[in-house]
């Protein structure tokens, strides 16, 4: 036997509390690694019956054969005799198994070297699992990290045990990430490598402001207010859609919180992005006026209501045309990808023009391309991106007066 003592159990315990790895994890890797040198130092490449044992009471560990009991021995590898084998143990009888230590002598140095190699690559398996374990769990929830650097377009922030990836997809726009600040951001997926698991955080994606809202809106977290709908463009603007279970509680209001401390707050977090809050209905209609706000509307016309394709038509007044689009089509865009609707926008004027017969369709009526509308994230396709890489709106107090005034209307 190869006598250990207690430093096996003070390297145990320190690899337990600085990387999470479990003594029986160390104790095994160290008993497969006796087994292996055994096998080189015997020039033996099969050995089924062959182990390693560790004492832990003597902290002492050697190498054992198992042996079947015989009255005749065929196989000096596998049988012993019952005379020998009594000497071991006299109580042993034929056909019963008895561990007889094989341990050479000089074993120490050799099983070091050998131990050395396996308990390294086990140690950094079972680190790679419990990161992998770790953050599996939290795909598809916010954390907080620490921004280390910048590097080939990607910013690497520290999200506890591991460094996760931003590509430059998942960033805001015109925004300054300086290593050093602290971030919350978005798992949005985690992939197992040869080395440490990769994670791929995200910084635009429309989940956190939910979470943000979960954190700031207790009516939220309760599941009194429901939150239906989100659509983002990350660092400018971002709708919400939002009901209420319970007709006393105003679902605006809430989130908007009083004297608008709540909604300040996400805004801060989200560095001034500017935020509406709508009121989500099942009809159709209503649902479609209070997407466009703050723009007026005059009408709204269901064209087509079916599975595939969903079209309306909204009228506003001449002067809210511009507001209803919003600044290169910002507001319908983020309005359609809010109801699910395609939203076809006119004003008055034009409608006027089109039921006089003076024109067959309006030119200047407001068409956009769908086809980005959903922020779809292919987390292969981002993957493939950063791999070739590393290979080579503010919500002001006059926009929060004018909604509370809103909110209040309403319910008067």
């Amino acid at each position: 036997m190869i006598k250990i003592g207690t430093a096996l159990f003070e390297a145990c315990e320190e690899l337990e509390r600085d990387r999470g790895i479990s003594k029986d994890v160390i104790i095994s890797s160290l008993c497969d690694a006796l087994v292996a040198a055994y096998k080189k130092h015997m020039h033996v490449k099969e050995a089924a019956n062959i182990e390693a044992i560790f004492d832990e009471q003597t902290g002492e560990i050697g190498v054992f054969s198992t042996k079947t009991v015989v009255k005749k021995v065929e196989d000096p590898d596998m049988e012993i005799s019952l005379e020998d084998a009594q000497e071991i143990d006299d109580e042993v009888e034929v056909d019963d198994e008895v561990k007889i230590e094989v341990t050479p002598e000089q074993f120490g140095r050799i099983a070091a070297q050998s131990a050395k190699q396996v308990i390294t690559q086990r140690i950094r398996d079972a680190e790679r699992n419990n990161i992998l374990n770790e953050f599996l769990e939290k795909k598809g929830t916010l954390t907080t990290g620490i921004i280390q650097r910048v590097e080939n377009r990607n910013v690497i922030v520290n999200i506890g045990k591991t460094d996760a990836i931003m590509p430059q997809r998942e960033q805001i726009p015109r925004e300054y990430y300086k290593p050093g600040n602290r971030i919350r951001v978005f798992v949005l997926n985690v992939k197992e490598t040869n080395r440490l698991p990769q994670v791929i955080v995200s910084h635009a994606h429309p989940e956190i402001v939910r979470e943000l809202f979960e954190l700031e809106v207790p009516e939220i977290e309760d599941g009194i207010v429901e939150i239906k709908s989100i659509s983002r463009e990350a660092g400018f603007r971002t709708k919400i859609a939002v009901w209420s279970n319970d007709p006393e509680v105003d679902s605006v209001g809430a989130c908007i919180g009083p004297r608008g401390s709540r909604i300040q707050t996400i805004v801060g977090e989200l560095k001034n992005e500017k935020i509406d809050i709508v009121r989500w209905s099942e009809d159709p209609v209503e649902y479609i006026v209070n997407a466009i706000s703050p723009a007026r509307v005059v009408s709204v016309d269901i064209m087509t209501d079916g599975e595939d394709q969903k079209d309306a038509l909204v009228v506003v007044p001449d002067d809210q045309l511009s507001l209803a689009i919003g600044r290169e089509g910002q507001n319908v865009r983020l309005a359609h990808r809010l109801t699910g609707w395609k939203i076809d926008i006119k004003s008055v004027s034009q409608m006027e023009e089109e039921e006089a017969g003076n024109i067959k369709g309006s030119s200047q009526d407001y068409e956009y391309d769908d086809t980005e509308d959903e922020r779809a994230v292919d987390s292969d396709e981002i993957q493939e991106e950063i791999e070739e890489e590393m290979n080579q709106q503010a919500y002001d107090e006059e926009d929060l007066a004018q909604e509370t005034e809103e909110v209040e209307e309403n319910e008067e």
